[in-house]
């Protein structure tokens, strides 16, 4: 058979491409071809409209809407999470199979549900809970690459040009204007804030596009201009990242409600570019100043402020509780929320030290254990791996070097009770390390490419090498473990057979 699929996830990263692999390996593995598109933050090339007029069936394997649906109208269908087709491949496989055979066997009734509006999924429906979680990473999945270019040009204009370039012009600083009416070709201090200047820039951007991507998220493009208005307001009012959090979920769910009035038909097509966005962020501005602002700067400042006071044995049980987070669910949403909460903070730095550079760096280190500390294992006992994973273990070293936690996922499918233990404590230790030698971070991806941007680098190193060895050791002990009670499980199997 011949079959199309689509796959996307809300950071649009590592599960959008991991999805597309393991499908492509499966349908060559069962005899079938399948053409996938990756609808991820690479961009998105669609696949050949003749190759979607042969297929047989269709795949989604998406956690957030699917883009131009429509192409695939008339075929049957097979519709899952994203997950889902990275874990159990050969599952999904198989419905699309059993959709087309069926559509085959029935071809009227299959003609007349593809003539149909398509019904909700069942199964597969996410709650209240899960739709959230959908909308934040949308406007996470957006914000990160604002996040990692403006971060990575702040700490090299650093680099390059030491912390006084951000001071005032009589205390040694370089202002925006002093580099646009005379810049000095031949001083690295100017080069340096002229990087600092730019990711400053960048990073002026962070609050507006989380909130207008969360506002997207729930409402599509008539939520994006009450969005970026929410989150800009955030940062007026002093109510950093969580003001945009607010205004964003506010503006798209006042967006949705505008776009669903009963109108009449000669206001329809004004709707979605005027009378919505108007309105959504006349709603947003208002409840942004007047009600919700104050009281999330507030809370915001007190964050700050217990950031602040936390010395000593306080930041290392912080390190080890950030650790925990970044190897629980190997980039899913709490992993996602320790690094939101680490990221965001660099925006609140203004000196040249500070606890939430010391978070950035606890978050990173840990990040890059799991799929380290795997790699590890695959190394040192490879025959408790099958060939495949002792492969994908050649990988993971350059996963985890690069802070892709999500390397030691094909890991944690097959072994979570194995991986996830492993990794959490491997973390644990690693960020615990990383606030105990107070190291620094302030460009927030990178990996080991980053490291001459780190305060006390080798002590940086240090830790992730302890937290790679501890994970890949207990991964060791709990595969054999686990080996052992699989051949006493099979003799038992044998003798009673042979009785």
């Amino acid at each position: 058979m011949k079959f199309v699929a689509v796959t996307s996830c809300p950071t649009g990263i590592a599960h959008t491409y991991m999805a597309a692999e393991a499908l492509e390996m499966q349908a060559k593995a069962m005899g079938h071809e399948i053409e996938v598109e990756t609808q991820g933050s690479a961009g998105t090339i669609p696949i050949d409209p003749a190759f979607i007029t042969a297929a047989d069936g269709v795949i989604f394997a998406a956690d957030l809407e699917v883009r131009d649906k429509g192409r695939f109208a008339g075929k049957p269908t097979v519709d899952v999470g994203v997950k889902k087709a990275v874990h159990d491949a050969p599952g999904v496989l198989a419905q699309a199979i059993a959709a087309v055979e069926y559509a085959r066997a029935n071809p009227q009734e299959a003609s007349a549900a593809a003539a149909a509006a398509p019904p909700p999924r069942q199964a597969d429906t996410p709650g209240v809970g899960s739709r959230i979680r959908q909308y934040l990473m949308t406007g996470v999945s957006y914000m990160i690459p604002f996040v990692a270019a403006g971060g990575i040009l702040i700490a090299l204009g650093f680099m390059i040009g030491d912390y006084k370039i951000v001071f005032d012009a009589d205390k040694g600083g370089i202002t925006n204007q002093m580099l646009i009416d005379n810049f000095q070709w031949g001083d690295s201090r100017y080069w340096g804030a002229l990087l600092f200047h730019i990711g400053a820039a960048t990073f002026g951007f962070l609050v507006p596009v989380l909130a207008g991507f969360i506002a997207f998220g729930i409402a599509d493009r008539p939520g994006l201009a009450p969005g970026f208005t929410g989150g800009a307001i955030a940062g007026v009012v002093g109510a950093g990242f969580l003001g945009g959090l607010a205004a964003g979920f506010l503006a798209g769910f006042a967006a949705l409600w505008i776009s669903r009035w009963k109108v009449p038909k000669g206001v329809r097509g004004v709707m979605p570019v005027v009378v919505t966005p108007l309105l959504a962020s006349l709603i947003t501005g208002l409840l942004m100043f007047l009600v919700l602002g104050k009281p999330l700067a507030w809370v915001l400042k007190e964050l700050g402020d217990w950031l602040t006071s936390l010395s000593g044995a306080n930041t290392v049980v912080l390190g080890v509780i950030l650790g925990l987070m970044m190897c629980f669910d190997l980039g899913g949403p709490v992993n996602k929320t320790a690094y939101v909460f680490a990221t965001t903070g660099l925006a609140s730095v203004t000196g040249e030290h500070g606890i939430q550079l010391q978070i950035m760096a606890a978050v990173m280190a840990a990040g890059m254990v799991p799929p380290l500390g795997m790699a590890f294992a695959t190394a040192i006992r490879g025959k408790l791996f099958t060939p495949a994973e002792r492969e994908n273990g050649k990988a993971a070293w350059l996963l985890g070097a690069s802070f892709i936690s999500e390397g030691a996922i094909p890991f944690a499918a097959a072994h979570p009770l194995v991986v996830i233990p492993s990794s959490m404590v491997g973390g644990a230790v690693t960020g615990g390390l990383v606030m105990a030698f107070g190291n620094e971070l302030r460009a927030p991806h990178g990996g080991i490419w980053v490291t001459p941007l780190i305060s006390a680098p080798f002590l940086y190193l240090l830790a992730i090498i302890v937290g790679m060895v501890i994970t890949g050791f207990l991964a060791v002990a709990l595969m054999s473990n686990k080996s052992k009670k699989i051949l006493a499980s099979d003799k038992a199997a044998m003798a009673s057979a042979a009785v």
